[in-house]
């Protein structure tokens, strides 16, 4: 694994926020890798072993997810809290310009982060997400988000993972699942194995409109003049091949790629999925 620096800053109402800062050169615009519902900085591990040194890559992770604070009211942990809280790092790290990689609910905060201050964004990759989220898929999510459970190795950990995830990465093996198993939960002190965010992050999703509470298509319009690889897992019941094909036609520089054998939401470290992040790069900046 390649070497990051942990940075921290603070948001409008007082929590302390982490972010992993993986450096590169500083004439291209810094990487912003945004991550999913129960996910962290972690989960950009596979694209940072790929390309920090040839890009500056910065992961913050969300509100009550692994060593950001948790929050005291649930009701924060919603898309408009979360891209006010990047902005706020942004400010502090005086970044006006990035590629943003967004990840399921990092791809919501991908294009409202664009249509906030258009310009800004670089290039996008928005991972297996769009203005429309198919109701079998949210379903699915709220029904694990915010169960918790403890286990006592992470062999029995990663076991669980494959038995609620087989039919998301049916190709997958042990090692795999322990891969995502350390991704996704951490040791406690009492040496049980749990995963790694606030359980109640799940409270807003049992609210109408609580996946995104906006109306995603013109957010998406903002990314029309810029270079987006739009990815989709073949098996995704997250997001929809017609709503996918919609998005691709709405922008002018959109490459729209299905990884094959997997559903929501790609890890980013599938040879297709790898390819098509290289060939956005190449087009954003030349010299890549």
């Amino acid at each position: 694994m390649v070497d990051y620096k942990d940075g921290y800053w603070w948001s409008n109402d007082g929590l302390r926020l982490h972010y992993r800062d993986y450096g590169g050169p500083s004439e291209r615009p810094p990487i912003l890798c945004l991550h999913g519902l129960t996910r962290n900085a972690r989960d950009f591990e596979p694209v940072a072993n790929r390309l920090a040194g040839k890009w500056r890559l910065i992961c913050p992770e969300m509100r009550g997810r692994a060593e950001s604070a948790y929050a005291k009211d649930p009701m924060t942990y919603v898309p408009l809290t979360y891209v006010q809280d990047i902005e706020r790092l942004l400010a502090d790290l005086a970044i006006t310009r990035f590629v943003a990689f967004g990840t399921s609910l990092g791809g919501i905060l991908t294009m409202l982060l664009a249509a906030t201050r258009p310009g800004r964004v670089a290039a996008a990759l928005l991972n297996d997400i769009g203005p429309v989220i198919e109701q079998a898929g949210l379903d699915r999510i709220k029904g694990y988000v915010g169960t918790g459970g403890s286990y006592p190795t992470w062999v029995h950990t990663a076991r669980a993972l494959a038995e609620n995830n087989a039919e998301v990465y049916p190709g997958y093996r042990l090692e795999d699942w322990l891969g995502m198993a350390k991704r996704l939960y951490r040791l406690t002190s009492g040496g049980r194995i749990v995963l790694d965010y606030d359980m109640r992050i799940a409270e807003p999703l049992r609210m109408p409109g609580g996946e995104a509470g906006v109306d995603l298509w013109p957010a998406l319009d903002a990314l029309k003049d810029v270079p987006v690889l739009l990815l989709r897992g073949e098996r995704s019941d997250l997001l929809s091949a017609a709503t996918a094909r919609q998005m691709a036609a709405r922008l002018n520089h959109a490459e729209l790629v299905t990884v094959p054998g997997v559903g929501h939401a790609p890890l980013l470290d599938e040879p297709v999925a790898v390819e098509a992040m290289d060939r956005l790069l190449q087009r954003t900046f030349q010299d890549a």
